[in-house]
């Protein structure tokens, strides 16, 4: 990948961080203004922190997008009340993915039924995601995968690709997707430069239930992190290439998995922009 194109992705960037207790103080001490922060939501704790940080977040002047996973929410009546309160803290971008609470809170069981539901509610955030599968999902053939986000392409305005290691990988779904016509505008899930030792303690501290599902769902992860010379997303980017930036590729920027090690992550990205030049 040419300098000038890694400078266009570095520059736009999503950090995702988890709502622990010093989610706040991270973010206010590290990040830029400038920088979208996306914040997940966990099916233990529910919406709640995922709502009080994006609240605090935006009083402090930060584009947030909160994650509202559809299996978190109990009903129709609880979906407005989630967005008429996002709307009052100012948020203009909602992330709805399908979530991992097992069972569902309420009625929703995934994703689509909620975009729809927000569309006939006239659509009250400007920008609407979903997520998409650069790798094969343990419960959905790929091709289903690829049909749900044709199926949700009238109710949202982008993409963001779950968690990927491998550059082939994600160029290779990146032409998929387009060939199945879908044009969503897609930001490339990437770890940010995550130390193992971190990334495992930071596991640990989301909670006993929470951690044990995350560990067992994400052991490859940790095998990413511990093989010979470790993960260097700088690695991963460069790989990609014109796949990457290709304009048939729609790819809008990057969405970066901070594992709340936000100041890492931070100045990772100055420092290869300034070696870039840019």
């Amino acid at each position: 990948m040419g300098a000038e194109a890694l400078r266009a992705l570095l520059a736009r960037v999503r950090y995702e961080v988890l709502p622990a207790r010093a989610a706040e103080d991270k973010v206010l001490a590290h990040v830029p203004r400038d920088v979208v922060v996306a914040v997940t939501a966990s099916p233990v704790k529910g919406l709640e922190p995922t709502l009080d940080l994006t609240e605090r977040l935006t009083a402090h002047g930060y584009r947030v997008v909160p994650h509202v996973p559809a299996r978190l929410l109990r009903d129709d009546t609880h979906l407005k009340d989630v967005t008429e309160r996002l709307r009052a803290a100012g948020v203009d971008d909602l992330f709805v993915p399908a979530g991992d609470a097992d069972p569902p809170a309420g009625t929703y069981e995934g994703a689509l039924p909620v975009l729809r539901r927000l569309t006939e509610l006239g659509r009250p955030f400007r920008e609407t995601g979903i997520t998409g599968y650069p790798e094969s999902h343990p419960l959905i053939h790929d091709d289903l995968t690829i049909q749900a986000m044709w199926d949700k392409r009238a109710h949202a305005t982008y993409i963001v690709s779950n968690l990927c290691f491998d550059a082939r990988v994600l160029a290779d779904w990146l032409t998929r997707i387009r060939r199945r016509d879908v044009t969503l505008p897609v930001y490339l899930g990437v770890a940010g430069p995550v130390q193992r030792a971190k990334l495992l303690s930071m596991a640990t501290k989301i909670g006993v239930g929470e951690s044990t599902r995350f560990l067992t769902g994400h052991a490859s992860w940790f095998l990413r992190f511990a093989t010979p010379g470790g993960y260097h997303p700088e690695r991963l980017l460069t790989r990609g290439g014109a796949a990457f930036t290709a304009p048939s590729a729609g790819v809008a920027g990057l969405h970066l998995f901070t594992f709340n090690q936000v100041a890492e992550t931070e100045r990772w990205r100055r420092a290869l922009l300034d070696r870039l030049g840019g």
